[in-house]
């Protein structure tokens, strides 16, 4: 799978098309993906350069199609073209919450899961998490959609905790799961993505050229997402999944340790072959990521936030929230956490 540390490589990225798709998510997404380093290096360098992303409009079998709002696209490969991509992107789909999605999308529900199975991350942004959890892969996960659609996401599929109040959630082995939440948030879907397998002064770049709700402290926090890709390892991988369920608990590196059947040492050394960090590095970025997310939507006191994750300390979360981060909780939250308020502010007058 390309990473991060690997920009040099082209990363192949199918978006799905169906009747269903909302047509602005869909090229919106095609056009912020296809952007990353080429629209940075023409407008400030004068350099073309070529892209790191390849998206391609995809659908069942390749030919053109009416998707919602009657626009029609014209999709530049069929499923089965396809096959091998490194990410699969569902968009958003323009159904009630209310209605079965019934059987007739089965067929992109069996090939994504396949596509997921050969190690591409699939992704959802907005209600297209629904046809996400009909694949059966976030069964016991954590997810997120459209506000609007959770809660009848969680009767449908009760064995995934929905969470309408996160703009992204990330999910799965090698968290290859990646959903965004309402609305717009397919913004911070295309840029985790370049942050994750570009860089983050990439996403970061075309954050700014875009005039997206990120400012450029934020690039911290796209580098602490980046460096939870999947692995080779299996034994590592399971760990990894148990871990983004389990990161608040008390001893989460010891019930690694005592899972992987191991000796300390021999699963310390193991895992940092795979991974690059150590297991409690590695623990200590899916709480500091969710801490972000609570930060930015939530008005819990920052002591409880520490409790949520799984740090006793509020002093000690303190200082390691500001030393990965770059800032101190309080600040993390002002700054990411005024567009909700300033929009509320907007909505009353």
């Amino acid at each position: 799978m390309p990473s991060s540390s690997a920009s040099a490589s082209i990363l192949n990225v199918a978006l799905l098309a169906l009747p269903d798709t909302t047509a602005s998510t869909l090229f919106g997404l095609y056009d912020l993906l296809l952007s990353a380093r080429r629209d940075w290096q023409i407008l400030l360098h004068r350099n073309p350069v070529e892209p790191p992303i390849l998206p391609r409009i995809v659908s069942r079998d390749g030919r053109p199609l009416r998707v919602a709002n009657d626009v029609e696209v014209h999709p530049q490969a069929s499923l089965a073209e396809a096959e091998g991509a490194d990410v699969v992107v569902i968009s958003d789909l323009m159904i009630p919450p209310w209605q079965p999605l019934g059987d007739r999308y089965d067929l992109e529900a069996e090939w994504l899961r396949a596509q997921y199975e050969a190690g591409a991350t699939l992704a959802s942004a907005c209600s297209g998490a629904v046809l996400l959890a009909r694949t059966g892969l976030l069964a016991g996960q954590e997810g997120t959609s459209h506000w609007g659609y959770c809660e009848q996401l969680q009767r449908d599929h009760p064995d995934t905790r929905w969470h309408p109040d996160k703009a992204l959630v990330t999910a799965g082995v090698g968290q290859r799961l990646v959903m965004a939440g309402s609305g717009t948030s397919w913004h911070a879907l295309a840029l985790f993505l370049i942050a994750r397998y570009v860089g983050a002064e990439e996403a970061m770049q075309v954050a700014r050229l875009n005039l997206l709700s990120w400012d450029s402290s934020s690039q911290l926090a796209y580098a602490a997402m980046a460096r939870t890709s999947q692995v080779a390892d299996a034994l590592v991988a399971r760990c990894q999944e148990w871990a983004a369920q389990h990161y608040d608990s008390e001893a989460p590196v010891a019930a690694m340790v005592q899972m992987s059947g191991l000796a300390e040492r021999t699963f310390q050394r193991r895992f940092v072959q795979a991974t690059g960090q150590t297991p409690l590095d590695y623990v200590h970025t899916l709480r500091l990521e969710e801490a972000k997310q609570m930060l930015e939507s939530g008005d819990l006191p920052i002591e409880q936030v520490a409790l949520e994750v799984g740090y006793q300390d509020a002093s000690f979360f303190g200082r390691l929230f500001r030393r990965r981060v770059g800032l101190t909780p309080a600040q993390y939250r002002r700054r990411f956490g005024g567009l909700a308020r300033r929009l509320a502010g907007v909505a009353k007058e």
